[in-house]
């Protein structure tokens, strides 16, 4: 078998057109663009997708019937192929071709990974999807080396390498996450808001913001490492319970120099929610601790950048309905009001949340 390989993998012509054997080419740059070359034998192909492309007698191809099947090859071909990481985040692809070859065809794309962190894996069904003895040789060209590999139904996946992006811009991508997961998390804005709604002074809300931060720094990193996990059927019903809980809590209480305390253990919850984020793109094998940390620090800017509109927004509207300008006041109102929103929405993201789990 390392024999037959090594000849298959002298030409891709020769060994593009076996008889329910596929093969693949795939080549990764230094930058992880990842071109795929895809051989298919002209008479497999109509009988995958039920073209008439092959002229048994001729044994060949017919080129215009290629054109014209190109829409239908690709669409079956790019179902049953991927380039992603672990984690099945996608590479993005390029503009795929469908080529004549002979008494084949060739399917060829690129697919740029630099977004998409550790190793990247090359899957492919193409042919085993219908018929469960096909196989595919596979060639993989990487950093000067060349190594095979023979897929079937029962191995249909192929690691290629990660080639490690710097540290800089790791932490870059990791930071940026962590900012745009806390701008698109409702319920930690809501969570916020809640929490500050009768905040005046500087000092309270420095300490409600810390304590949030070191809370869910803890859990996210205990469940970004694996150690500890908490399903999200019980985590997205406990976010919004503490919504809920802060938010209902202004209609009795307005000591908001004691609410880190509250904030701290809640926080603890949120940090499970904002590992969910990690989960969908991994953390990067080279640089854990710097990617954790990144993300952290891109949480934490996120939400003060949260509170830094909403606090001085709440005071200019304290001076604008204030009776005595020289001794503003919040109004409950206002407060009681934003609270009864926030308790509503925290209230159909809790019953949600059960109803989903």
């Amino acid at each position: 078998m390392a024999a037959i390989l090594t000849l298959l993998g002298l030409a891709l012509p020769a060994w593009a057109h076996q008889i329910n054997l596929s093969t693949a080419r795939l080549t990764s740059t230094d930058d992880r663009i990842v071109t795929v070359e895809m051989g298919l034998k002209g008479s497999d192909v109509d009988r995958l997708v039920g073209t008439k492309l092959y002229d048994a007698k001729e044994d060949t191809v017919d080129p215009a019937a290629v054109a014209a099947a190109t829409p239908v090859i690709l669409a079956y071909v790019t179902a049953h192929l991927a380039v992603r990481n672990a984690a099945g985040i996608a590479c993005p692809a390029g503009d795929a071709a469908i080529l004549a070859d002979g008494d084949g065809v060739i399917f060829r794309n690129t697919f740029s990974c630099a977004t998409v962190a550790g190793d990247i894996i090359y899957r492919s069904t193409v042919m085993t999807e219908k018929d469960p003895t096909a196989r595919q040789v596979v060639l993989v060209a990487q950093g000067g080396h060349e190594a095979q590999a023979l897929l079937d139904a029962d191995n249909t996946t192929v690691t290629l390498s990660a080639q490690a992006p710097s540290l800089a811009s790791t932490m870059q991508r990791y930071l940026l996450t962590g900012i745009e997961h806390i701008f698109l998390g409702y319920d930690h804005i809501a969570f916020l808001v809640a929490v500050v709604l009768w905040a005046r002074r500087l000092v309270p809300v420095i300490k409600i913001v810390t304590a949030f931060t070191i809370a869910h720094s803890i859990t996210l990193s205990l469940a970004a490492l694996g150690i500890v996990i908490i399903p999200s059927r019980i985590v997205e019903p406990a976010i919004a319970a503490s919504i809920v809980f802060v938010a209902v809590e202004n209609f009795f209480s307005r000591d908001i120099d004691r609410r880190w305390r509250v904030t701290f253990m809640f926080g603890l919850i949120h940090g499970f929610g904002f590992a969910s984020a990690l989960q969908e793109i991994g953390l990067p094998s080279h640089a854990v601790v710097s990617a954790l940390a990144a993300f952290n620090i891109g949480v934490e800017i996120g939400q003060v950048a949260i509170v830094a509109m909403v606090i001085p927004a709440l005071i200019g509207l304290d001076g604008l309905v204030a009776i005595d300008r020289a001794k503003p006041a919040r109004p409950a109102a206002l407060v009681y009001a934003l609270s009864a929103l926030i308790t509503l929405l925290g209230s159909y993201w809790f019953f949600t949340g059960v109803v989903d789990a």
